[in-house]
């Protein structure tokens, strides 16, 4: 798509935009980014305090610098906090300490999902009745914001649409879902041949951080520390690939602003965005 309308791309994925980050996020081959200027690719590092808050800033910035030479830019990626924000804007969080953070990972990390449901449900019951149960990343977040306020989150949150000074046209790919758990399992696999495990190896130090809790890194941190098997590990990161998928698809399926495609129909996709842009 970039490079039919000869623009650039804005990744807004959470991961790839770390410079440590490399096999186990899938990031855009080399040829493939200098084919075409990429955005929020190996523009922070994993001792950065990314989240949504800073992309949509981030975003915006870059969003404007391509706007002085093209009337088009392209987002991709599959992080929907990321892209909510952009295209909505996002509540200001208060800052969260250290320390509480890193107790929050520590203790999910050792306890698992039912003990951060069960803080969760006890400390912000109003959030709990209504959030997604089964997201740690979510399920952490509220649990930070309470440690560290006392409040629910659902109290910073003010649900007002930001209005932008451009339009939105929003594309969702997929494919057969047998098709995607194999191309899951296979890039899976290929990332194992490359060389994850040794990537993940080199980032043992930095475990505990926050960008290091995802699917790829979690798993093998687990064999690293002598609590399951390789092949364990490396069926892990299958299994919570495809979940993730899974959540991802429900997330974006609740947006009816998004027309879907097939993956496959490129041209399909390309006479839809030059009829919209046609009407604008």
């Amino acid at each position: 798509m970039a490079q039919h309308f000869n623009t650039q791309i804005i990744s807004a994925d959470s991961r790839q935009c770390y410079k440590e980050l490399n096999i186990g996020v899938a990031k855009p081959t080399l040829s493939e980014l200098n084919l075409v200027q990429h955005y929020f690719i190996n523009s922070h590092t994993i001792n950065e305090d990314v989240n949504a808050g800073v992309f949509e800033k981030y975003a915006l910035e870059i969003a404007n610098d391509i706007f002085i030479n093209q009337p088009i830019a392209i987002m991709v990626g599959g992080t929907g906090l990321y892209i909510n924000a952009f295209c909505n804007g996002i509540d200001e969080m208060p800052s969260i300490p250290n320390n509480i953070r890193e107790n929050i990972i520590i203790n999910y990390k050792e306890k698992g999902l039912e003990w951060l449901q069960e803080e969760v449900k006890s400390k912000d019951s109003e959030f709990w009745e209504t959030c997604e149960q089964q997201n740690p990343q979510r399920l952490m977040r509220a649990l930070e914001i309470v440690e560290t306020t006392g409040k629910s989150i659902n109290f910073f949150k003010k649900n007002s649409k930001a209005i932008r000074p451009f339009n939105i046209i929003k594309i969702g790919l997929e494919i057969p879902k047998e098709q995607l758990q194999q191309n899951i399992n296979i890039r899976v696999d290929d990332m194992t041949k490359n060389g994850l495990v040794n990537e993940v190896n080199s980032l043992l130090k930095d475990s505990k951080l926050n960008a290091l809790q995802t699917v790829g890194y979690k798993e093998l941190f687990e064999y690293f520390n002598g609590n399951c098997t390789l092949d364990f590990a490396i069926e892990r990161i299958k299994i919570n690939t495809r979940q993730y998928a899974k959540r991802q698809m429900t997330w974006f399926k609740k947006d009816l602003s998004t027309k879907w495609f097939n993956a496959a129909n490129k041209e399909d996709v390309i006479c839809y965005l030059v009829n919209e842009l046609k009407s604008e």
